[in-house]
């Protein structure tokens, strides 16, 4: 007799929320499941995040703060632990998320996707700024990531998939 196999997903890490608009924009679009979904993908470990959406001045006031850079970018993670707890805020500015996918030709909510894994994996010690071989590794964990959630590569080019 054949032994049956079972075939077993590991369990997505436990995840607590907080979902915040300071920008309802795209709250009707933006649902919590998706964001809970999305963030529990990437993730490696149990998670406390925070997810809060922002206008223009708060993005811009953040990152001049936070960054020194004089302009509102599409996220900023605030990572305080990586174990045994991920515990992070991600700020995600949403003018500037609209208008990225905009002009990428890109469904907004791929985008928000994109963006929260990119954040999450930030707050777990991804990095992209410094070093090729880390931004590579950064890069093809989204890309298994996204892929896993049905988002296509977000690093394609548009032009070459046409």
């Amino acid at each position: 007799m054949a032994a049956e196999r079972t075939t077993r997903r590991a369990a997505a890490p436990t995840l607590s929320l907080s979902l915040q608009f300071a920008d309802p924009r795209h709250r009707e679009v933006l649902k919590r499941h998706l964001v809970q979904r999305w963030i529990r993908a990437a993730l490696e470990a149990p998670g406390e995040i925070t997810v809060r959406i922002v206008d223009a001045d708060e993005g811009l006031s953040l990152n001049t703060e936070y960054r020194g850079k004089a302009y509102a970018t599409n996220v900023l993670t605030f990572d305080y632990t990586q174990e045994p707890v991920v515990s992070a805020d991600l700020v995600l500015c949403a003018p500037v998320v609209e208008s990225e996918a905009q002009a990428a030709g890109k469904p907004l909510l791929a985008h928000y996707a994109h963006l929260l894994v990119h954040g999450t994996l930030h707050a777990q010690g991804y990095d992209h700024e410094d070093d090729e071989a880390e931004a590579e590794h950064m890069e093809a964990r989204e890309r298994e990531v996204l892929a896993a959630l049905g988002f296509p590569d977000p690093y394609a080019d548009p032009a070459e998939a046409a």
